[in-house]
């Protein structure tokens, strides 16, 4: 990777199908677990860095290599954006559903990208995140070659959040409910006592905070 730009290639091409979405013994706005179906889409192997945010804000920057965290929603709206125009491709968000999609790196209803067994029980687990997140791609990719998928920081969601969403989603590329006060993110992020989240786990935040754990990777298609 590049720490200071983005290419059209890191964005890994995923075929889309079938999967099932959510987890049934866990959190409440994790269920029903549900079929959806997703047409095919592309998801940047990366979070964002520091120097990739940098080149879109035109500034110096410093850690090149970290995830760009205390970006609000819009802020990774319009870096979308930017890229887009610099590309000649819609750029956006991933959804939710992509998102978990993603995550799961092919694996069925497994909790965690690589399968069942706890974070806990990967090498170095106790020693990482100690002061903040890591530079990208510190582990090893999951299935679909993303790495940092469910862990280092939270990532940015296109869709309005909505904990009974589930409940009424669509089968086929849903995008979430129609409005809202607060965006869906996912993945973990080093700041929790567990630092690792599980594929299926959803979190949101209204859309014009900055937290120092949430950061985004880009998508299209």
């Amino acid at each position: 990777m590049s720490a200071a730009e983005l290419e059209p290639d890191d964005l890994i091409a995923l075929p889309g199908g079938e999967f099932l979405m959510g987890q049934s013994d866990g959190r409440d706005e994790e269920r029903p677990v549900h079929r959806v179906k997703l047409a095919p889409f592309r998801i940047c192997r990366f979070q964002v860095t520091r120097a990739q945010y940098a080149r879109f804000r035109e500034v110096d920057c410093r850690a090149a290599t970290l995830p760009m965290t205390e970006v609000s929603w819009f802020d990774a709206e319009a870096f979308c954006r930017w890229l887009a125009e610099r590309w000649g491709m819609a750029i956006r968000l991933p959804a939710e559903a992509e998102w978990e999609f993603a995550a799961r790196g092919g694996f069925e209803q497994k909790l965690f990208p690589w399968g069942d067994a706890p974070p806990a029980e990967r090498p170095g687990y106790g020693e990482r995140w100690r002061h903040g997140p890591e530079p990208v791609a510190t582990s090893q990719p999951n299935g679909y070659g993303l790495f940092d998928m469910c862990e280092n920081v939270h990532e940015w969601c296109g869709d309005w959040f909505d904990a009974g969403y589930y409940a009424v989603s669509p089968g086929e590329n849903p995008r979430g409910p129609e409005g809202g006060g607060r965006r869906a993110s996912r993945g973990g992020a080093w700041r929790h006592h567990i630092k690792i989240a599980r594929c299926a786990a959803r979190s949101s935040i209204p859309p014009e905070f900055r937290y120092a754990d949430y950061g985004f990777r880009v998508a299209a298609g």
